[in-house]
């Protein structure tokens, strides 16, 4: 039996007690050779901590871990250097005063290790006291590794007060670090957000940002290569469970976990936890959605008062997303640095890319949280109207399905209606239908261009694809004349799928579908 590592993050316990390991040390390597400073960043449960351990026991000279990995025949002198490893993973109150106690604790526990004993107080000094002691005491430059670096800002993120706070101690605790060059052999920072490259970390002006770089687009998650070379036990146990072919789990599990890109080229990835978790409980559930609670995604798109329909597809330059995130504009640098969004496409000749869900566990689990904004405050009656929609649309019977959203958005009371709060207009009720359709893990598109306009909402099941358009106390056959003036169907009539045209009109007195045409 495979022993899956579901939430170990510690290289030398997968190692010792023989857990499966996706073997990642050729980065080990390459990134150690020359480098100095690096900075990298994923989202949540993507294996930075389990990466960072890796560092550690490898400057820490455990050659004995690495038996028959890649690094191995790499590195021929396995040079030991005295390791100092700080994760700021507790430090989530959202005070300057845990935050002290925290970074007081990780100083404390280094001390130990390596037996330096200390009367400052101070926690900058202290740090620059660890450093230089260590490196009096063996000789040998240190190794400074920082996980989750960011975990005390992304509690305050909407708290611009207690934001600088929290940025002004961290700024404070790092600072020795770029005096301490003459000390230090490798230092490695890891986290969720891009935050602080321009403030906490704005003196280390050598710091190798490696988050967007093509060579290490797989340094954390699962290529399909990975996947397919260690889990075919795996993947015939999905099979067997599920009643599958061993291409169909591979399918399924693609659709479900794969789909991360972290650079304009290279392999994608799947995500690990979820990967894992499949493996391990033989099913396909949402698992890396269900470990989090993205209120705060909540709280930004109302902030920045975002079309929901619109996210999917974005189109945006490098320093649009991939920046701080105490200074962005838009909710694109937090959801692809959280992992909600992902690379989907590059143009080399402009250099913009094109970003969307990386696959349905993301895109579902995102629908489902914004139920009670969008659709109904009552998300198990919503649960059941989406079962009733989807099980009409298996049938491909998109009457039935229409038939069921139209009941059940009759039977929310006035005082819940999300259209009660909400500007009546028809973005809106695109909006509404957008999430409720996704929630059937079909392909769910809006607003999709052509040279001619935008297809209010396109849909993909297996054997038809639906192209939609809606009106606000409109006229279904002026609707279904704008598709065929607009051009929006021809795209796909060689696809080998039935098309067929919706047109579909809202009705703002009755605050629901009044009426609809399928042609």
């Amino acid at each position: 039996m495979v022993n899956y590592p579901i939430g170990i993050q510690t290289f030398d316990k997968i190692r010792q007690d023989g857990y499966l390991y996706i073997d990642k040390t050729k980065y080990i390597y390459e990134i150690t050779h020359p480098g100095q400073y690096v900075f990298l960043s994923r989202p949540r449960r993507f294996g930075k901590s389990l990466l960072t351990s890796t560092f550690d026991a490898y400057f820490s000279g455990r050659k004995d871990l690495f038996k028959g990995l890649a690094i191995e025949e790499l590195e021929k002198e396995w040079k030991v250097y005295p390791v100092l490893h700080f994760s700021l993973a507790s430090a989530k109150l959202g005070t300057v005063e845990d935050l002290h106690v925290q970074l007081r604790i990780q100083l404390e526990r280094n001390e130990d290790r390596h037996g330096i004993h200390t009367d400052i107080t101070n926690i900058s000094e202290r740090f620059q006291n660890l450093v230089t002691s260590l490196y009096k005491k063996t000789g040998t430059q240190v190794v400074v590794l920082i996980d989750e670096y960011d975990a005390p800002l992304l509690t305050v993120l909407h708290d611009k007060e207690r934001l600088e706070q929290m940025r002004t101690e961290l700024q404070a605790f790092y600072s020795p670090l770029k005096d301490l060059d003459p000390y230090l052999r490798f230092v490695f920072i890891t986290g969720i957000t891009k935050f602080s490259q321009l403030s906490i970390f704005s003196q280390l002006n050598n710091l190798n940002n490696i988050s967007m770089l093509p060579q290490y687009a797989a340094i954390c998650g699962i290529t399909r290569d990975e996947l397919i070379d260690n889990f075919q036990e795996g993947i015939q146990t999905l099979g067997e469970e599920n009643d599958m072919t061993s291409e169909q789990v591979l399918a399924q599990l693609e659709r479900t976990y794969d789909g991360y890109h972290f650079a304009r080229k290279g392999p994608g990835v799947y995500n690990p936890f979820s990967l894992l978790a499949s493996m391990t409980n033989k099913d396909f559930d949402n698992y890396w959605f269900s470990t989090g609670t993205p209120t705060f995604l909540v709280n930004m798109l109302k902030h920045f008062h975002t079309d929901i329909t619109k996210i999917d597809g974005s189109e945006a330059w490098a320093a649009d997303f991939d920046a701080p995130t105490e200074n962005m504009q838009s909710v694109l640098p937090l959801f692809y640095q959280s992992g909600y969004l992902t690379i989907k496409g590059y143009d080399p000749i402009i250099k913009r890319y094109t970003l969307g869900y990386p696959n349905e566990e993301v895109k579902v689990g995102l629908m489902r949280i914004l139920i009670p904004y969008y659709v109904h405050t009552n998300t198990v009656e919503a649960g059941n109207a989406v079962a009733n929609m989807y099980l009409a649309l298996r049938k491909d019977d998109m009457d039935g399905s229409l038939k069921a959203m139209q009941e059940f958005f009759t039977t929310i009371p006035y005082q819940e209606n999300t259209l009660k709060d909400a500007p009546t207009t028809e973005g809106h009720f695109t909006a509404m239908l957008y999430v409720m359709f996704s929630l059937l893990n079909v392909y769910v598109f809006s607003q999709v261009r052509n040279a001619k306009g935008r297809l209010d909402i396109l849909i993909k099941t297996d054997t038809t694809i639906y192209v939609m358009e809606l009106k606000l106390d409109g006229d279904l056959d002026k609707a279904l004349r704008q598709i065929d003036e607009k051009d929006y169907a021809i795209p796909y009539k060689s696809d080998g799928r039935k098309v067929v045209k919706v047109a579909i009109n809202f009705s703002t007195e009755l605050r629901t579908i009044k009426e609809w045409k399928i042609e």
